[in-house]
């Protein structure tokens, strides 16, 4: 089974985007795929998969009741199913008060007994509920975490829970992952957790044409220790277009989604998008990623295939497993 956390400690990489984009290659493949969204700002995985219509509803069920063991309703009432097929239990503004939350359940629980607070579970919360109780490892081939920024208690728990990092890192800049800062991360979070963390990979993204993306997009390439298996583009287009899509990166080409100038308006309709050879290249990288993670780090078994439907522009097919450039349709 595939149990991984999309994270970068930078903001900027993509995670969100990414999230998505793997887990609809995942359904392609033929995997039954779950999505969790721990990430309580605006513009998250639940806005992309357009999901969530209660989230900002206090007294709605929501994942935070469940984790903490105050529940409203049943488990599976939480799961929402995206248009691509794509499961997703969606974010909640309660995730912003999490760790205020935890700790008053601390405060009860171990005043209740003689358990000190440091012996308290406060990280293994998420993952007693998601294999233990809900037994989601019968339910699904894969599950995802997009988690919150910041190293707090979510993060932890979702780490906890999941075991294995995939890391997408911006290819320059000031406050960006290294080499040596992604190690360090790493091992913080296994001395933090008391558990062995995996990295499946790091996947550099947004890379431009200048020298200096190019070098550092080398460093991760050229090292043993991090699996790089693609680098992706700068594809600001695409990637942007999937917030009008609601939707992955295969919708936005399938359906051939656009945001242009129409009567002196920004909209943004389907079936407008001209087929770039760049861009099916960068799906059939995207698909090639996902494969990795599957058949590399997990042993999973997968369709190699990427089919493409593309709108008025027919069927094109691409495998994985074949290193010759995509047909580019006329």
């Amino acid at each position: 089974m595939i149990t991984a956390v999309v994270y970068s400690e930078s903001g900027g990489t993509f995670k969100t985007t990414t999230t998505a984009n793997l887990a609809v290659s995942l359904t392609r493949m033929g995997l039954d795929t779950c999505v969790i969204d721990l990430d309580p700002q605006e513009g998250n995985l639940t806005s992309l998969f357009d999901a969530g219509k209660r989230r900002s509803d206090r007294d709605a069920d929501n994942l935070v009741r469940h984790i903490l063991e105050m529940p409203e309703g049943d488990f599976e009432d939480l799961i929402e199913t995206s248009a691509e097929g794509v499961d997703i239990i969606p974010s909640h503004d309660m995730l912003g008060d999490f760790t205020s939350n935890l700790e008053q359940k601390i405060a009860y629980e171990t005043g209740m007994t003689n358990q000190s607070r440091d012996e308290f579970p406060r990280y293994e919360l998420l993952y007693d509920l998601l294999w233990n109780e809900q037994e989601l490892h019968e339910q699904y081939d894969a599950v995802l975490i997009d988690p919150n920024a910041r190293a707090e208690d979510l993060l932890f728990n979702a780490i906890y829970a999941m075991r294995t990092l995939v890391a997408p890192v911006k290819p320059a800049g000031k406050g960006n992952l290294s080499l040596e800062g992604l190690e360090e991360m790493v091992s913080n979070m296994q001395d933090q957790l008391e558990i062995e963390v995996g990295l499946s990979c790091v996947i550099p993204s947004g890379i431009g044409q200048t020298n200096a993306h190019k070098e550092y997009t080398k460093q991760f390439e050229n090292t043993e220790e991090y699996p790089t298996p693609v680098a992706i583009p700068d594809r600001e287009s695409m990637m942007d277009e999937m917030w009008e899509t609601r939707g992955s990166v295969y919708k936005v080409v399938e359906e051939r989604w656009k945001t242009y100038e129409k009567d002196g308006d920004m909209v943004s309709e389907p079936g407008q998008r001209g087929v770039r050879d760049r861009e099916l290249e960068t799906l059939r990288d995207i698909y090639k990623l996902a494969a990795f993670i599957a058949t590399e780090t997990f042993n999973v078994e997968i369709d190699p295939e990427l089919v493409l439907d593309i709108d008025d522009h027919g069927e094109r097919r691409f495998t994985v497993r074949e290193e010759s450039e995509p047909e580019v349709p006329a």
